[in-house]
């Protein structure tokens, strides 16, 4: 893999130099836990072997511990080969081992490499022979900290990163990692080991428990450090640089987890884009955007349609049950696979369900956080789709919403719309429902664009859709009819937009005929402002979030082409060239943006808010009739039953 400008190679050498202040961690220290509080089952198993290996003292320059008096043995070796019967280490056993030696060798490498960028050395050197200066003191304080936190959050990376392959199907739940010091690395590397040795005696079993627990614990800490992280001072060294380990083709880039390029084998049954019937604007945007996700750019990290303004990071496909959801799915998923295997990407599909609620406080939100980690990883090509949104996230205010749907709500707004949220091109959420009215309008408002998945409308759509369905175990003749004509994606596509030039919903349709009888025909940027307006009045949803959904909308109408069929056949022809070349022929395809564009791109989503809006109203309004008769009858059965 070639290294971008922005990446520095973290050598061999500089790596392997550490190992042995890392296998001297792990043979063994002396620790005395602050924060955590060790647990019975570890204080119980460590009495045996105290002090039969030698005990690790650092050697970073200019750095003074502090003796203690009643420290804990750490021996995380003695540990792990403890596990089982066997008096030799087993294969994974001494897997585990040198995972975490070849982890803490990467971490001390990458602090030492900040030490350098930041001038901490220096300092260190000054400390150690008495010579800082009283004004740079704070400084160096600051310094060990960020340090330390970049030596946690890099180990931890390093163990998950390199020892994802053995996991199995094992699980364990650690809890909250708590010994997390910052005073400077090597202590807080011997925090976190203390940390991790407790919970391999509580948790670790047996062998596939084992890298279950040191998975979870690498995650947890992550997670952990992460967050302090948010507020430390001159960390920027870090966050603002990236390095590669060529061995393990491992890049670090800031506090994000680093994944391996992996795709996950897909189990479900593709449909091809001729056996999704009717839903023309749906089925033309996901096959776009699936040609649109194989434009990204895996040494840049950037998909030119993202820079360009007509990338669909976030989509909701809404629509009556039947009408072809989940064919919707299984057809985009099947074409981004099969542009992925001819072009040798690895592509991950993963599904959000209502598995991922947990009773347990914190996990459904942890689940959630899991699954758009493992779809925005910029080392594969992503698609995430969260299906029946509106059971599975809740709706703030509604006292129905469980803690754990109001977890994974609070997730997906962050990630789709949040302050963090880096677009690069290489993966597209998609929510779907049957009631989108009931999910939450913060979260609903952050879909950037909307599918209407209405089915099959026309007598053509039905006669093609029976076909279809009935298999070929018949001689039945199709009689006047030309199949699949109805379908033909250009044809139908063009109609379907022409056909929002106006309004289809009746609260909007009036403002839309106040606004043109007041203006005109709407054909200038102030009449359209003015029209926008109008909608925000009659609904008070509508704000600056629509305005730039709408907008995100008319740029991918802009760059209303299909990506040809040869390019993704054949890689050399665009795939595999340069981000530049890629840049300068998408953007010769592209067209000028028109006010038909804009128009239709208005009435499209501001019909999909008034459809949610009656769709809410009609729904309460019914539940309340409901219950009224419901009282009636009571309040009937009552006094008959009281006469009697």
């Amino acid at each position: 893999m070639s290294i971008s400008g922005d990446q520095m190679e973290l050598r061999e050498a500089d790596i392997r130099k550490h190992y042995p202040a890392a296998l001297a961690m792990l043979e063994g220290f002396d620790h005395t836990p602050r924060v955590g509080e060790a647990r019975a089952e570890a204080r119980a198993e460590r009495s045996p072997g105290i002090g039969t290996r030698r005990r690790f003292r650092s050697t970073t320059p200019g750095l003074v511990t502090r003796s203690t008096t009643r420290p804990e043995g750490v021996r995380i070796v003695e540990r792990i080969e403890g596990l089982g019967e066997d008096a030799l280490p087993s294969p994974l056993q001494a897997t585990v081992l040198q995972g975490l030696r070849r982890a803490l060798a990467i971490s001390l490498a990458v602090g030492e490499q900040f030490s350098e960028r930041t001038g901490l050395d220096a300092l260190k050197r000054d400390n150690l022979a008495g010579g800082l200066a009283a004004a740079r003191k704070a400084e160096f304080s600051d310094l060990l900290a960020a340090e330390a936190l970049v030596c946690l959050s890099v180990f931890a990376n390093a163990a998950g990163f390199l020892l994802a392959t053995h996991a199995g199907e094992a699980a364990v739940e650690i809890g909250e990692v708590e010994e997390v010091l910052t005073d400077n690395a090597p202590l807080a590397l011997h925090g976190a080991l203390w940390e991790l040795d407790q919970d391999i005696a509580a948790f670790a079993s047996d062998e596939p428990r084992l890298v279950a627990t040191v998975l979870a614990f690498g995650e947890a800490l992550m997670g952990r450090v992460e967050m302090r992280a948010a507020t430390a001072p001159r960390i920027e060294a870090f966050t603002g640089a990236s390095w590669h380990v060529e061995a393990e083709d491992l890049t670090i880039q800031g506090f994000a987890p680093s994944r391996r390029g992996k795709g996950g084998a897909l189990t479900m049954t593709f449909k091809k884009p001729n056996e999704v019937v009717g839903n023309h604007i749906a089925k033309y945007q996901a096959m776009k955007l699936a040609k649109m996700l194989m434009a990204y750019d895996f040494d840049r990290r950037l998909n030119p349609f993202a820079e360009l303004g007509g990338f669909i990071f976030t989509f909701m496909g809404d629509g009556a049950p039947g009408t072809g959801k989940t064919t919707l799915i299984q057809m985009m998923a099947g074409l981004i696979a099969g542009y992925c295997e001819v072009a040798g990407y690895p592509f991950r599909y993963q599904n959000l369900s209502t598995d991922n609620i947990d009773s347990y406080q914190g996990k459904s939100g942890q689940n959630a956080k899991a699954f758009i980690n493992n779809v925005i990883d910029p080392s594969v090509i992503g698609f995430g789709t969260i299906d029946d949104i509106d059971q599975l996230a809740g709706k703030r205010g509604d006292r129905q919403s469980s803690a754990g749907q109001l977890e994974i709500t609070a997730v997906l707004m962050e990630s789709f719309a949040g302050a963090n949220t880096v677009v690069r091109g290489n993966c597209t959420f998609g929510m779907f429902s049957n009631y989108p009215e009931n999910v939450d309008d913060a979260l609903r408002q952050r879909a950037g664009a909307r599918f209407l998945v209405d089915g099959p409308q026309t007598r053509e759509d039905y006669i093609d859709i029976l076909h279809l369905l009935i298999g070929r175990n018949h001689d039945i003749p199709v009689g006047e009819h030309d199949l699949f004509a109805a379908q033909e994606i250009r044809s139908a596509v063009a109609a379907s937009f022409e056909s929002h030039g106006r309004p289809k919903e009746d609260g909007l349709l009036k403002v839309w005929e106040a606004t043109e009888a007041k203006l005109g025909k709407l054909d200038t940027i102030a009449k359209l402002g003015t029209y926008l307006k109008g909608i925000q009045e009659a609904d008070h949803r509508f704000t600056g979030r629509a305005i730039k959904n709408i907008t995100d909308a008319v740029k991918v109408r802009a760059m209303d082409f299909e990506l040809p069929d040869e390019w993704m056949e054949n890689p050399e022809l665009f795939l595999f060239k340069s981000y530049d070349e890629k840049l300068a022929m998408i953007r010769d395809m592209a067209q000028p943006i028109t006010v038909d564009m804009v128009v239709q791109e208005i009435n499209r989503y501001a019909d999909s808010e008034f459809r949610y809006a009656d769709k809410s109203d009609e729904v309460a309004i019914a539940n309340m009739v409901r219950d009224f008769g419901r009282s009636e009858e009571a309040k009937r059965r009552y006094l008959e039953g009281k006469g009697a």
